[in-house]
């Protein structure tokens, strides 16, 4: 009979590596045969260490990063969050090691570093507002690029070369076919798909000349909340993302939903865009994480459903979720947006087992029981 540790490696062989085989001998297992990668997974200690103990997330303090950062905490991970809190909350990082400080401070990080002696990084700090992009690249530029090299330079002081860092969909800017794969080309049309991008590109180099690991989660719309764990999406009334602000209205802080474009190529006319609900998105940095444990090289993977919704439908969605009357004003069009962004995430599934657990229902409800909470 085969050891539970021999089992399960084999489970998690098969669901890394679809194309292996066991080779069977009078009904026992004698060995798998799998892919060179799959194998130097596989081929770990099995003294039940994890060679990640202290992990920092930095903008662990906003709305996807403390997201993860509990997932984090619920696997057995010490947590360290360095924020400067200009848009996340104290309050998101509780249990948390919370080191409020900026990426443009290398002092600061030197000494971050120094004294948590954390394993693995990932890299969630930046400014994300496309719009304000256009309007503002400069902060973009210094925020996204100028400080994720402050970061990942400290992180090659102190001999730490694991990072998973947050992109973006948009650094596709507007796709001529959908579903968008990672072989999609590049062509960001806001100075915020430029940023990841170039920070991206520069992931890839940093292996190549300094061995630092990476993968890129390029994250199509983030939504959802995770009420049980009192976590949200919170901008302090600043709020650019539609679905806050779809919620925002159906509790009454806002008269009316303003709509950006009703001249899209797109059934209804508004943008379509694939939601993926944040805490999809953290078991993809977890698996991300596993998965730099093993391997060597500078990765890239699309994180999205596969299904597009309407701005329209979202809204009409919502409406019959929350059971209110939601106005809708029509604007013009935002600088630097797309008429479609859906993902295709089957890399990202057969790379690392990855599957979205929840749709749209599942972020507008979650989304409406934290907003109440709030409320």
């Amino acid at each position: 009979m085969l050891d539970p540790a021999t089992i399960h490696d084999l489970n998690k062989a098969f669901t890394l590596s679809p194309g292996g085989f066991l080779v069977v001998e009078e009904g026992m297992p004698r060995f798998a045969v799998l892919d060179y990668k799959t194998f130097k997974m596989l081929k770990t200690p099995r003294d039940g260490k994890r060679k990640f103990n202290k992990i920092l997330v930095t903008g662990g303090a906003g709305y996807i990063g403390s997201c993860v950062a509990r997932v984090l905490q619920k696997e057995g991970h010490e947590v360290a969050v360095y924020d400067n809190l200009s848009t996340g909350r104290k309050e998101s990082a509780q249990n948390c090691k919370l080191v409020v400080g900026d990426l443009a401070d290398r002092p600061a990080l030197r000494k971050l570093f120094a004294e948590e002696k954390v394993d693995a990084v990932l890299h969630f700090a930046a400014s994300i507002e496309a719009e304000e992009s256009v309007r503002n690249p400069a902060k973009y530029f210094e925020n996204n690029v100028t400080n994720s090299f402050n970061l990942i330079d400290t992180m090659l002081e102190y001999n730490v070369t694991k990072i998973v860092f947050s992109s973006t969909a948009a650094v596709y800017g507007e796709p001529k076919r959908l579903p968008i794969t990672e072989q999609t080309p590049a062509n960001p049309s806001n100075p915020y798909g430029q940023t990841k991008f170039i920070f991206e590109r520069a992931l890839k180099s940093y292996y190549e000349a300094y061995g630092v690991d990476s993968i890129s989660l390029r994250y199509f719309n983030a939504a959802g909340a995770w009420p049980e764990e009192n976590l949200g999406y919170n901008n302090r009334g600043r709020e650019s993302h539609l679905i806050p602000r779809v919620m925002n209205v159906a509790c009454g802080r806002k008269d009316e939903i303003e709509v950006f474009g009703q001249d899209y190529a797109t059934p209804d006319g508004s943008g379509v865009r694939d939601y993926v609900h944040v805490r999809d998105l953290a078991d993809a940095h977890i698996l991300a994480l596993e998965r730099l444990d093993a391997l060597n090289g500078a990765y890239v993977y699309n994180v999205g459903t596969g299904r597009g919704y309407s701005v329209l439908e979202v809204i009409d969605e919502a409406m019959e979720i929350t059971g209110r009357m939601i106005p809708i004003k029509f604007m013009p069009r935002r600088d630097g947006d797309a008429a479609k962004l859906v993902a295709d995430s089957s890399k990202l599934q057969k790379d690392l087992g990855w599957r979205p657990k929840f749709g749209l229902r599942e972020i507008i409800e979650s989304s409406w029981t934290w907003h109440n909470r709030r409320a």
